[in-house]
């Protein structure tokens, strides 16, 4: 077959990729993004009781409740960002998805000693969920970049 055959150039291109790497999700990498997930959908209903107490009067200052509400649902947003950067592996959103369960574990620390057991113990065991997730080696394996040609691997000491 010529060059100009589409059989030609076809098996050519197939034979110059390369070859996909293996992708599979480690299970535990999956929880990761679950958790974010979940984190993610907890952070809106609270931001849900937020608006509704500060439409209805309850607030120290409308103004402020106003902005907290608001300033809530771009958390919201960003922490779904990061869930979203966790299932499908890209390395950037493994430090604030760290941060983020950080973040969540002294929250509930904060909410159990504020006797708010009903927030503070499922925040704390999504927060364990989550970090258990995210540093699992696998997980770390998955989320890190991985070297291109001439370049060495992260940790890799130099020649």
């Amino acid at each position: 077959m010529g060059m100009r055959s589409p059989d030609g150039a076809a098996a050519q291109r197939a034979a110059a990729a390369p070859a996909a790497p293996d992708v599979r999700r480690p299970p535990l990498l999956v929880l990761a993004a679950v958790v974010t997930a979940l984190e993610a959908a907890g952070l809106c209903v609270s931001g849900v009781f937020s608006a509704v107490d500060t439409a209805a009067g309850r607030s120290y200052h409308t103004a402020s409740g106003i902005a907290f509400t608001v300033l809530e649902f771009i958390v919201v947003a960003g922490v779904t960002w990061i869930a979203f950067g966790i299932a499908r592996m890209r390395p950037w959103s493994r430090t604030p998805a760290v941060l983020t369960q950080v973040i969540t574990g002294i929250v509930a620390i904060y909410l159990l000693q504020a006797q708010r057991l009903y927030w503070g113990i499922p925040a704390m065991v999504l927060a364990l969920a989550g970090l258990a997730g995210l540093l699992a080696p696998p997980s770390l394996r998955a989320l890190t970049r991985s070297a291109g040609p001439g370049e060495r691997p992260p940790g890799d000491p130099p020649a």
